[in-house]
């Protein structure tokens, strides 16, 4: 796990780069290529769609055992197939909620601070079960939203997508959605669509420091913006 928190590699032009090498070898001819893209909820996959539905097939895959209540999660996939139904940019797979998954990785670093290590483990689970997933279905590329969020490490997201990779035999597309002003274009969105937009990531850690927030800023004691993700 590398600890640097800063790109070395401009993974949004490296997409954008891929992505008009497939346009360009669909125009003579190819097929095109699907996408199974791994997404956290329908508010920060509305701008990465919105770019990837031009270029190729995508499916969205919705696998998330991090997020803390049933309910929670069932709100949150019903939104995503909503707007997926109003747009057609994507089909869609569910996944069964699977919270154990995510406790396993979550054991001995209960006390990780968000974005630390717990994070990290977080991204790997659902990048490689895309990834197998992607696989076993014979798609091109696999992917995930995750790097909407300014909140994502997209340094690590990369490099856990480049390890899956190796790992499955099917190529990751490398991207940081956030950027060229990604992730305003997924609160525009979200707002055009009117989607449930969630103060936290899912995970029951993140779900406590959400209502510390909330806390800290009813009593004066936080002045920033509640975060949005």
């Amino acid at each position: 796990m590398s600890e640097k928190v800063k790109n070395a590699v401009n993974y949004d032009a490296v997409m954008r780069r891929e992505l008009e090498k497939r346009k360009a070898e669909e125009e003579t001819g190819a097929a095109r290529a699907r996408l199974l893209l791994h997404s956290c909820c329908a508010p920060c996959s509305s701008a990465c769609l919105e770019i990837l539905k031009d270029f190729l097939s995508v499916t969205v895959f919705y696998y998330n055992p991090n997020i803390d209540e049933k309910e929670e999660y069932e709100k949150r996939k019903a939104e995503q197939i909503r707007f997926l139904r109003e747009t057609g940019w994507a089909e869609f797979i569910d996944c069964d909620y699977d919270c154990g998954a995510f406790e396993k990785i979550a054991r001995g670093r209960e006390n990780c601070k968000e974005g630390g290590a717990r994070c990290y483990e977080c991204y790997k689970l659902r990048l490689f079960k895309t990834a197998e997933r992607a696989a076993e279905e014979k798609f091109d590329y696999f992917a995930s939203t995750l790097s909407v969020s300014p909140y994502k490490n997209a340094a690590w997201l990369n490099e856990l997508g480049a390890e899956a990779e190796e790992k499955y035999g099917v190529k990751f597309l490398p991207s940081d959605f956030k950027k060229k002003g990604g992730y305003l274009r997924s609160t525009e969105l979200s707002k055009q669509f009117g989607l449930y937009r969630q103060n936290y990531c899912g995970c029951r850690f993140s779900k406590r420091a959400a209502e510390a927030r909330d806390a800290a800023k009813t009593d004066g004691t936080l002045t920033a913006p509640n975060k949005l993700y």
